[in-house]
């Protein structure tokens, strides 16, 4: 069973129960590392908490919502071996695993609705990546 870390802020915090109910209708293990509420909290230490566990290699995957996205794409990109990608669009989440081995999907709890997000999480989980020239690119990125 593929095992996926989401967490949020309080800004996200809604939409992540939203994409953990499609996550585990999957079939997938759900990892949860919070937050807890809607109340007011700091998502660096969220992206953090996804992103040391991802590479410790307690999961394969990780999902991160916000109010935009943006402060956890910068937050868990700070950690080698993260390619978290923010995806406003189904196109964006086939390209980030397609073309980029996107290991960490960002989304905005502000800007994206719930309908839209589902789209792009199914999308972006059922995209292969395709390996050939965006492995060495991938490695080139891992490697700076």
């Amino acid at each position: 069973m593929r095992t996926i870390l989401v967490g949020s802020d309080h800004a996200g915090f809604e939409l992540k129960n939203v994409l953990k109910d499609v996550l585990t209708a999957r079939g997938l293990q759900v990892i949860d590392v919070g937050c807890d509420s809607e109340t007011s909290c700091d998502y660096p230490l969220f992206a953090q908490d996804v992103a040391r566990r991802l590479t410790s290699g307690e999961a394969s995957m990780g999902v991160l919502v916000c109010g935009t996205g943006i402060g956890m794409s910068i937050s868990a990109n700070r950690f080698r071996g993260i390619r978290a990608a923010l995806c406003t669009s189904e196109f964006h989440a086939r390209m980030s695993r397609a073309h980029n081995d996107a290991n960490v999907l960002v989304l905005g709890g502000r800007v994206t609705g719930s309908g839209l997000a589902k789209a792009i999480l199914e999308a972006w989980l059922d995209t292969p990546f395709e390996g050939d020239r965006h492995k060495r690119r991938v490695d080139q990125i891992d490697a700076m």
